[in-house]
């Protein structure tokens, strides 16, 4: 069985050296050391969420913390291309598992959608609310996972918003030599997700629906800004379920499942 994981204090831990002592506390130190109960000698693994891992064993524990040396420590680059799906707000809890599932198989960033139909409506207090608790569930997620890098939950985003985002960065063609490709995922689209061809692209960004659909003038908004729709499969997927299905098709399709 692969050592735990833990995410560090990031200063601290990219400061540290081969044979340093890296204090863990707060919640993380309260997990190693009453949860998961390890002691003197045991391995585990500590990690800045931005790709560093250091291999490491427990010095000592002290009350709800541990002090870990450093036996050694990596840097892991950034996997191509970047997937970011925009993840359209959804009712109950069935948004969280989205983001506990597509933290799991690796997708890198989620951007919160006030899509037209959602039924849950985001003010702001409770958009920070809700980021707030996204990005605790990546964070679980990651660590469950094993993942050395923690997905990045953007702030509430509108339609509008999204596409400039986007800006003048969609390949014209919505295939090889572009610098994004947009796969907006609805049910009436005749072109599969897989049949994309992603070519050289440094990101893909799928957009998912609420439960009550994508609407006319978001699919031409999108449209507009160089986005392809096309279908995920032959059965229509919860919001929960689409973002993390498309995203496996996309690793597998693009190369980042192969190494």
């Amino acid at each position: 069985m692969t050592a735990p994981l833990f995410f560090a204090d990031a200063e601290k831990l990219r400061s540290a050296g081969v044979g340093d002592v890296v204090l863990l506390d707060g919640p993380e130190g309260r997990h190693a050391a009453s949860v998961r109960r390890l002691t003197v000698g045991e391995k585990l693994e500590l990690a800045d969420g931005e790709g560093l891992v250091c291999s490491a064993e427990v010095a000592a524990v002290v009350g709800s913390a541990i002090q870990a040396r450093i036996v050694s420590s990596r840097q892991l680059p950034a996997l191509r291309p970047r997937l970011t799906v925009v993840q359209a707000l959804a009712k109950g809890d069935r948004d969280e598992r989205a983001i506990e599932t597509m933290t799991e198989v690796g997708v890198d960033e989620i951007v919160p959608w006030q899509a037209s139909r959602c039924i849950v409506r985001w003010d702001a207090a409770r958009a920070a609310k809700g980021t707030a608790k996204w990005r605790a569930t990546a964070r679980e997620a990651a660590k469950q996972a094993r993942r050395p890098w923690i997905p990045e939950i953007a702030d509430l985003q509108t339609t509008q918003r999204i596409v400039q985002r986007l800006g003048g960065r969609v390949s014209s063609s919505g295939r090889e030599g572009g610098d994004v490709v947009v796969l907006v995922l609805h049910e009436s689209a005749t072109e599969p997700i897989g049949g994309v061809s992603l070519g050289d692209v440094d990101e893909v960004v799928v957009v998912v629906g609420p439960e009550g659909g994508i609407t006319d003038d978001e699919l031409a908004a999108f449209a507009a800004a160089g986005a392809k729709t096309v279908r995920l499969g032959p059965t229509v997927l919860r919001t929960s379920t689409a973002g993390t299905v498309a995203a496996a098709v996309v690793f597998a399709g693009s190369g980042r499942w192969k190494s």
